[in-house]
């Protein structure tokens, strides 16, 4: 099929361009950008007046629920496509974890027949993610998965690390990974502070995070392997990934939605909405993750979603699940960050679709012609209020509930197939 989407603002961060023009699509790929060739006879067309027309949004980490569970998957496509998002990567600690190619197999399968977003699994590093023996690296790379993480903390034994890096480096395979020393973090739940002495929480020192980044980068040095650093979350540890990237080390980073927004003090009176891992630090960590977004320290910003549900979340703020709902705000929390810090609209879309896509050496994130034609129209003054029965995920808790927001998309599409949008 071929569609003309016309007179909208077209950005793509890739290359800067930010001007009013068509898009054109052929045969799900983008066939013109800017200008409307005259023998272009689409088959339908998209009124993008007072719209923007961007690549679809790229999240580097949203939670799908079960491998096989098709069902549930379904209901967090749908939340994707209603977000804007066209790509979502799934990080290996589903049920059971994406530790044997039958699993990762069954996710691709179960996502292609949801008609979402494009699926990206992470295979898990580990067998179980448990931090004990490899997983079989090769096998589930040749399966599908883009790269290899270990979820939660790093695994105990440096040694397992090491081992990890230098087979990953072997074949040119990327490791995702989380910066927590669980010996430091241990059980708990909130940042280390006066608002977590306050409340009496147990709590996580920033050095949980600090401590594990130089072991990471120690081992980088030793191995040579590619990494990406994922959810920091204070100014020290943001402090280490810019002396990282001075140095030369091939290393990316991302940071979630919630924390370039809010601060340990919002957890309030032991809201459970505001349980989240990385735990939200102070206002002076805050700064530093806007600094490192706008100096390119920070490559990505990942939704972090996690759909849960009520029995797991309104509890006490110590048992609650950590995470939040995300998908569907990921968008209009990228804008609104954007408008606060006076960032350029195409450089802030940069952190949500060119350079995530970038990092998964992806043929997304980008409006140019031959690409995928993964793409969405959005309103930037588009008011919603985030509300359970508007939001489409199955988890209905965020931090953000109750608040107006600015930007809804109006149309996604994922290779050229209109997904969401009349």
């Amino acid at each position: 099929m071929k569609i003309a989407i016309t007179k909208g603002r077209v950005i793509d961060p890739a290359s800067g361009l930010d001007r009013v023009g068509d898009v054109c699509i052929t045969d799900n790929r983008l066939a013109a950008v800017g200008e409307r060739p005259k023998d272009f006879h689409p088959d339908r067309t998209i009124d993008a007046n007072g719209l923007v027309v961007a690549p679809g949004l790229v999240d580097l980490c949203a939670r799908l629920m079960e491998p096989g569970s098709e069902g549930a998957l379904k209901v967090e496509m749908q939340a994707a496509l209603a977000g804007g998002v066209t790509g979502v990567v799934c990080p290996p600690d589903t049920d059971p974890p994406l530790d044997e190619p039958g699993l990762v197999r069954m996710l691709r399968q179960t996502s292609r027949a949801s008609a979402g977003a494009r699926t990206y699994p992470l295979g898990a590093l580990t067998a179980g993610l448990k931090g004990e023996a490899l997983a079989e690296i090769k096998t589930l790379y040749e399966t599908g998965c883009v790269a290899f993480m270990q979820t939660g903390s790093l695994p105990h034994d440096n040694s397992v690390l090491l081992q990890a890096m230098r087979y990953a480096r072997t074949f040119d395979l990327p490791l995702w990974l989380r910066p927590v020393e669980n010996t430091l973090a241990g059980a708990g739940v909130a940042a280390a502070g006066p608002v977590a002495g306050r409340l009496g929480l147990p709590s996580i020192p920033v050095v949980a995070e600090t401590v594990a980044l130089q072991t990471i980068f120690e081992l980088q040095r030793a191995s040579g392997v590619r990494l990406h650093i994922c959810r920091l979350s204070s100014a020290a540890g943001i402090e280490l990934v810019r002396r990282a990237k001075q140095e030369g080390l091939p290393v990316t980073a991302d940071v979630g939605i919630h924390h370039v927004h809010l601060i340990d003090v919002d957890i309030g009176y032991f809201d459970p909405r505001f349980r989240l891992d990385p735990p939200l630090r102070s206002a002076r960590d805050r700064d530093a993750i806007v600094a490192g977004l706008a100096d390119g320290t920070i490559d990505a910003i990942c939704s972090d979603h996690a759909p849960i549900g009520d029995d797991d979340k309104q509890l006490p703020f110590g048992e609650a699940a950590p995470g939040a709902t995300a998908l569907e705000t990921l968008l209009p929390l990228t804008l609104k960050w954007a408008t606060e810090n006076k960032v350029p609209l195409v450089k802030a879309l940069a952190r949500v679709t060119s350079r995530p896509a970038e990092i998964l050496s992806e043929d997304t994130g980008r409006l140019t012609v031959g690409a995928k034609a993964d793409i969405v129209v959005f309103d930037p003054q588009a008011h919603w209020q985030v509300t359970p029965d508007v939001l489409k995920s199955a988890g209905k808790n965020t931090p953000f509930a109750g608040y107006e927001l600015l930007g809804r998309a109006r149309y996604t599409l994922v290779g050229g197939d209109v997904r969401l949008g009349g």
